[in-house]
């Protein structure tokens, strides 16, 4: 059985570029997954740039997860389009945090792991995990995968460290 390990914060920021799925433009919203939690962003409407902004907290459990978002078109009519998905696993976010706890406290903005595009992720550019205000954050870039265009922008915040350490 999985344990809980730690909170992280999941932002979703913006998406860039998404593909058309009504008549010129789309009305998207984002799920995403972890584990059996779900979380949904509110549509925005006739943009493929749309600005979210909004944050969920998720429990994560060891071995860390890996947070699944899917993008969709609201259509009242008929059933919502799909505008792709991707994954990122939770993995180095969760390994950085307990090397930061092992090393001790890091100055602010220090970079404790970079993250490249990989098979366990879909990354559309490197992105670093720091440590800030307190919290280990990861920026990420997601790039859709099985839609031909469009990138998701989230910001992850491991918030409970005192659970990050290794469990016995």
């Amino acid at each position: 059985m999985a344990e809980k390990l730690a909170q992280i914060k999941v932002t979703v920021v913006k998406g860039r570029h998404l593909v058309i799925r009504d008549f010129m433009t789309s009305d998207p919203y984002v799920i995403l997954k972890l584990g059996n939690q779900t979380a949904k962003t509110k549509v925005i409407n006739c943009c493929l740039n749309p600005v979210w902004n909004e944050e969920f907290c998720f429990s994560i459990s060891e071995p860390a997860e890996v947070l699944k978002l899917e993008a969709f078109d609201k259509d009242h009519f008929k059933a919502d389009d799909k505008m792709g998905n991707a994954h990122l696993s939770l993995q180095p976010l969760v390994a950085a945090a307990r090397l930061r706890n092992i090393l001790g406290v890091a100055s602010e903005g220090t970079t404790l792991r970079k993250v490249i595009p990989g098979r366990d992720n879909c990354l559309a550019v490197d992105s670093s995990i720091s440590w800030m205000n307190g919290e280990v954050v990861q920026d990420v870039w997601l790039r859709l995968c099985d839609v031909e265009s469009g990138d998701i922008e989230l910001k992850i915040k491991l918030t409970d460290l005192s659970c990050a350490a290794p469990s016995k």
